[in-house]
């Protein structure tokens, strides 16, 4: 049935989770015949499964990245109530001075990666340290009292896990969040620590034995500088006067600097407050360790192009410094890859990979022949290989079999090869081939780094290198190898041990030098006429111009040679291997429109081409026409093109009854303007709602049966 009416045949639903997301996507883009059907579904199960086990090690790094933050915080709670914790007495007379133990937690400008960290955070402390902790947004709290709410109202969700089967105590207590004071707070924690320790034994060690003894209140301010100056002071002011009642301990979540406190607070406000700093890893930091993990090892098989990893980058640097922003770029990436590659099935484990291989189809294969490096693969064999090639499909498969076992050998030997080389690159001064190994593997992979600019330079540039250097930096490449998989580098590590000990067996070879160029000196302090100087000076420039290399320098040439032949064998461009298409993901375009989102072309587009997004033949019509089966809001909005900066609503509303009244069969002229239907009156006040909410159009001051047209110019 085709829909006139945005209100009759528009509807949204929001999926339930992200995993409903992809599939509708995915059968969305199969339901239009591009793949079989069969193939739709394990395309699917393998992404899936490979971004399963991606977020699986990607909660595995953010354990290790906060652990060291987490175990500091943690020792910061303890070393702040070990007195309470043993004798309340101490603890009095040590907050003599209302002082508040506060964590200044500097966790950098990516304020969207701030929710995670504090997530876990609290998951952290609720677990090992005490239940109660109380997590507080700027935009939740205006004023003190709401600010108090909050924080009874979590405490007091707190309580209900601490004893369970007191259901109804708990719900009184609660609703006591009217009378909300330091002093209620004080008597709920008294009562809620005696309960606990008047329990049984067994009881106490099933609730609550991973907590502490008498666990403090933390309370954490996820983003401090949005707080206002008068509602952190009034807390700390009031907490201050009641911190000898209970242990009480402030978390406040910096993204700028730490004297943001103090520009907040004045002297007599921030001198209640025990402030120990603790920083977080750097975002940069993170980001590296992140491509590390997920991108340049052979643990899964999905690669990035050159171009793709450059536009996550891109965005990463230039837009918010967001690690998760950029991992919901990689996720995109593999979900794109998924569902715009028909030989995405391939890009598992190399094993599955090989038993899929025997079960590709005639059209499959016909995709495979029809990639770019697997034709310049057909080009470089000899004529009745190529035949073989694209004509038997049994054959096509053996070797689409050998060539995905080379793809993985070319992994398992490029990134030990290229971490060996930034390892060199890193040490030369202003890092001729980028900082970051990133940037190294960015060049690798789009080029033949070997014949740019920049490495020249830095093969020069080692060709100078010290020898404590040098062998510090073969140490290091002889350990990266011998931990690699690629089994084609022990005679790599052997040659790597070879020059490490005739590094050590070298003589000083300096005192020779020496003596040549003392015995150059005396020569010239003599007293002798122009000439014999000049000639003196020739022949000095003669001998360094024949000078031979010392074994050092033959040597140190060796090992630059050596290396260099490492980068020219293994870092071979990625599009130049064969079946790359298989496991790199390369349409940077795609990714680009998803990220970069122009919402008002996307919503011009919609307004003024509903069959773009809705996929009804119905709505299709030519350009520069009104459809009259498109939804109301459409209508009215190309209506609204043709009119000038103000538009007459009753103009305006004879216009779109016109158009709406000839799709239902009706004669326009038989309808009198005065005489319009109520419900196509309805509508058309409706649609033009809509199109105000939108900011299309404004009521105007000038003329009240006229409205003012906002936008103008084509998208």
């Amino acid at each position: 049935m085709s829909t006139s009416s945005v209100s009759k045949g528009c509807f949204v639903f929001k999926p339930s989770s992200k995993k409903r997301r992809i599939s509708s996507q995915t059968a969305d883009y199969f339901s239009e015949g591009k793949n079989d059907s069969e193939d739709s579904g394990l395309r699917f199960a393998t992404c899936q499964l490979l971004w399963k086990q991606i977020n699986s090690e990607m909660e595995k790094i953010q354990e290790e990245l906060n652990k060291q933050l987490f175990d500091n915080l943690i020792s910061f709670l303890r070393q702040s109530h070990s007195e309470f914790q043993t004798k309340k007495t101490e603890w009095m007379c040590r907050m003599k001075s209302s002082e508040i133990p506060t964590a200044a937690l500097v966790l950098g400008v990516n304020v969207t990666d701030h929710a995670m960290t504090f997530k876990s955070l609290s998951e952290v402390l609720q677990d090992n340290v005490t239940p109660y902790v109380v997590s507080l947004q700027a935009k939740e709290c205006p004023g003190i009292k709401h600010l108090l709410q909050k924080l009874m109202g979590q405490l007091m969700d707190c309580s209900v896990d601490v004893d369970s089967s007191e259901e109804d105590e708990c719900v009184n207590i609660s609703q006591k969040k009217i009378h909300c004071s330091m002093a209620s707070l004080s008597k709920w924690y008294e009562s809620v620590t005696k309960k606990t320790g008047s329990e049984t034994p067994g009881k106490k060690r099933t609730s609550s034995s991973r907590h502490w003894q008498s666990p403090p209140i933390v309370v954490i301010f996820k983003d401090m500088e949005s707080f206002t100056t008068k509602v952190l002071q009034d807390f700390i002011v009031i907490s201050s006067q009641h911190i000898h009642e209970f242990p009480l301990v402030l978390i406040f979540g910096i993204a700028t600097s730490p004297m943001i406190i103090h520009r907040l607070l004045p002297h007599s406000v921030s001198s209640l407050l025990c402030i120990e700093l603790f920083q977080s890893l750097s975002c940069k930091e993170h980001l590296a360790t992140v491509i590390d993990k997920l991108l340049l090892t052979t643990e899964f098989p999905f690669k990035l192009s050159e171009k793709v990893l450059q536009v996550l980058i891109n965005i990463f640097l230039y837009h918010d410094f967001s690690v998760q922003n950029f991992i919901k770029g990689f996720q995109l990436s593999i979900v794109e890859h998924f569902y715009s590659q028909p030989l995405s099935v391939l890009c598992c484990e190399l094993l599955e990979a090989k038993k899929r291989v025997y079960s590709l189809s005639h059209n499959q294969c016909e995709n495979i022949r029809s990639l770019p490096s697997f034709r310049r693969y057909v080009e470089s064999q000899v004529s009745e290989k190529q035949i073989a090639l694209l004509t038997e499909d049994s054959f096509l498969k053996e070797v689409t079999q050998t060539l995905l076992e080379d793809l993985h050998i070319y992994h398992e030997n490029y990134f030990p090869v290229l971490r060996c080389l930034h390892v060199f690159t890193t040490s030369l001064p202003k890092y001729p081939l980028g900082k970051q190994i990133r940037e190294l593997h960015c060049a690798c992979l789009g080029k033949r780094v070997w014949e740019t600019d920049e490495y020249g330079s830095a093969v020069q540039l080692l060709r100078m290198l010290a020898k404590a250097e040098l062998v510090a930096i073969l140490q290091k490449c002889v350990e990266i190898f011998t931990s690699s998989s690629g089994k084609q580098f022990s005679n790599t590590v052997e040659k790597l041990g070879e020059f490490l000990t005739r590094f050590q067996n070298l003589e000083a070879e300096a005192s020779e030098a020496q003596d040549m160029s003392v015995s150059s000196q005396k020569e010239l302090q003599k007293k002798m006429d122009l000439y014999h100087l000049q000639k003196t000076l020739l022949e000095l420039k003669e001998s360094k111009r024949s000078k031979k290399l010392t074994k050092f320098e033959m040597l140190r040439f060796e090992v630059v040679d050596f290396i260099d032949s490492l980068v020219r064998s293994y870092l071979a461009p990625a599009e130049m291997q064969t079946l790359n298409e298989v496991v790199y993901f390369h349409t940077a375009n795609a990714l680009l429109e998803h990220l970069n989102a122009a919402p008002r072309i996307a919503l011009h587009t919609a307004l003024n081409n509903p069959y773009c997004y809705l996929k009804n033949q119905t709505l299709k019509s030519d350009v520069g026409c009104i459809s009259n089966t498109a939804p109301d809001i459409c209508i009215v909005y190309k209506l609204h093109l043709e009119c000038g900066r103000l538009i007459n609503l009753v103009d305006w509303l004879e216009a779109f009854s016109t158009v709406v009244t000839a799709v239902e069969g009706t004669d326009p002229d038989s309808v009198a303007t005065d005489q319009v239907d109520e419900i196509i009156h309805a509508r058309f006040i409706r649609a033009v709602s809509e199109l105000e909410l939108l900011g299309f159009i404004k009521p105007s001051k000038q003329k009240t049966d006229h409205v003012a047209r906002l936008t103008w110019g084509g998208c």
